[in-house]
């Protein structure tokens, strides 16, 4: 705990915006309870809100599509501690002193902490017997719908790392405002459900007070979070606690009334020339020219030693697809040649290619990395609403973009095949995205033909021959593999530096580490 505490009294925040325009403004110094003044200074803190989301994502990749069964290392017989270090994630097995796990830890926690501040600045307090966020009167000088604005937009930001968590870790600290060192080391892990109505209370608030417009690419808002951005996170947080009537509610609002849509072309989506589209309903967002801004992916994700090949700066061959998902494509799926590349013969030869464009410097490219998108509004409420032909009308509008044929109630007769279609449906749309392992933790309750233990050991022993049994000597065999993938290893390890460092309580680590 005392990690996140020397994180929390920190006084250093808030640069770059959302809009990507940076926005120097010589305040790093000054202590939060003077910075505070009028609209200006917390608008300046959201940005910087904006910009720390960044810092969670370089780990995000390793915790989720890494450890599903859309990716891989590279180079399987890589001896380095890096390359087993990522190798350790991907079969379970990671470290409680893991540094990736730790880093993503600290890196919600610190922007946590941002969003607190601000928060507490405009006297929006959570009222956890009443699960609701409450607006009290504020000295500083802003207009109600300012407050609404930047408080709604905060809501969202927190909401999103403390759901991201829950889903990762189970039940966290849950710190819901600004604490001193000395209360903070008295803060211990919250149930899941309480940590789950911190996120519910959040995000209704963020729907009640966020932009209602409909989308428009002239918006001098685009980018920021709305109240459609909010109820669409919101509706996959009721689809994973299996509430899937509220989780319906608010996707058929978003497809009725929201003016967001799927565009025309696959591709499209992510181009950078072609950024907060239609289809973005909240996306992370980076700016290349040498300014610090960039995305450091496309280099992390190119292929390791192909040179200026695909990328300026040579590639790492990190978070590369796995020729089982490669095969997973309908020859017809348009989705294949977008998502994935191929180059030449090196190691496995495949790389995200939708994550990359060109960058002129290393590690400073232009692309931002998506949250929220319709098709995946679309997809939820085929979920939320089960094996109806409905449902199969919104998973062929995807399919459709696609260039596949259509389901028919001819063909999927069963729930379980439904659920099938669906999983599937939904690992193509969102290859590489981060989604894929969080669905797969969903469908534990909501689709239960598609167990995430059962699918990660089918996936080893299809990657098997060509991929882990060429760890380096002593390679545990497939048999040893799969008994690492167990339900209490789907969550990952409490860092222990938060364990250790605490001197005043015990901090219960996760079964089975």
């Amino acid at each position: 705990m005392k990690n996140i505490v020397s994180l929390l009294i920190l006084s250093s925040i808030f640069l770059a915006s959302c809009e990507k325009n940076i926005d120097l403004y010589p305040q790093s110094n000054i202590t939060t309870d003077k910075f505070f003044k009028n609209a200006s200074d917390v608008q300046i803190a959201l940005n910087g809100c904006y910009n720390a989301l960044r810092d969670p994502l370089l780990e995000e990749w390793k915790l989720t599509e890494l450890r599903s069964d859309n990716t891989i290392m590279s180079n399987s017989g890589s001896r380095s501690v890096p390359n087993r270090d990522l190798s350790d994630l991907d079969l379970f097995i990671p470290s409680t002193s893991h540094a990736a796990i730790y880093n993503y830890w600290i890196a919600n926690y610190f922007n946590i902490r941002n969003v607190n501040s601000i928060l507490n600045s405009l006297n929006i307090n959570y009222d956890p017997s009443g699960g609701k966020l409450n607006a009290e009167t504020t000295t500083v000088i802003i207009t109600d719908a300012q407050k609404k604005a930047v408080s709604s937009e905060a809501a969202f930001i927190r909401a999103y790392h403390y759901f991201n968590l829950v889903r990762l870790f189970g039940g966290v600290m849950v710190i819901h405002e600004p604490v001193s060192p000395f209360d903070a080391i008295n803060i211990n892990r919250s149930s899941v459900d309480d940590t789950y109505k911190l996120i519910i209370a959040d995000l209704t608030y963020a729907v009640a007070n966020g932009s209602t417009s409909k989308y428009s690419a002239t918006s001098a808002n685009l980018g920021k979070v709305d109240s459609w951005s909010a109820k669409a996170l919101l509706a996959k947080v009721y689809l994973t606690l299996n509430r899937k009537t509220d989780a319906a509610l608010l996707l058929n609002d978003i497809v009725t009334n929201s003016g967001y849509g799927l565009v025309t072309a696959y591709a499209d989506v992510f181009s950078t020339t072609n950024e907060m589209n239609r289809e973005v309903m909240f996306a992370i967002r980076y700016k290349a020219g040498g300014i610090g801004q960039g995305s450091p992916f496309p280099n992390l994700f190119a292929p390791e030693l192909s040179g200026v090949a695909i990328i300026n700066g040579d590639g790492s061959g990190q978070n590369a697809p796995s020729k089982e998902l490669n095969s997973a494509y309908n020859t017809l799926d348009n989705r294949n040649l977008a998502s994935i590349g191929i180059y030449g013969t090196i190691f496995n030869n495949l790389y995200p290619k939708k994550m990359i464009s060109q960058v002129s410097l290393k590690g400073d490219a232009e692309n931002d990395w998506i949250v929220i998108r319709y098709a995946d509004v679309l997809l939820m409420l085929a979920e939320a609403q089960g094996n109806t032909a409905a449902s199969l009308a919104l998973i062929n509008q995807t399919r459709a973009r696609a260039g596949l044929p259509a389901l028919t109630s001819a063909t999927v007769t069963t729930t379980e095949i439904f659920e099938n279609e669906l999983a599937k449906e939904r690992r193509l749309e969102f290859t590489f995205e981060n989604i894929r392992w969080f669905d797969l933790l969903r469908y534990k309750t909501t689709m239960p033909s598609q167990d995430a233990v059962a699918t990660m050991k089918a996936n080893f022993s299809t990657m098997w021959t060509g991929h882990y049994s060429k760890y380096p000597s002593p390679a545990p065999t497939l048999a040893v593999i799969q008994s690492y993938v167990i339900d209490n290893k789907l969550l990952l390890p409490i860092p222990q530096r938060e364990i250790d460092n605490n001197t005043k309580i015990v901090i219960p680590q996760n079964p089975g580490y």
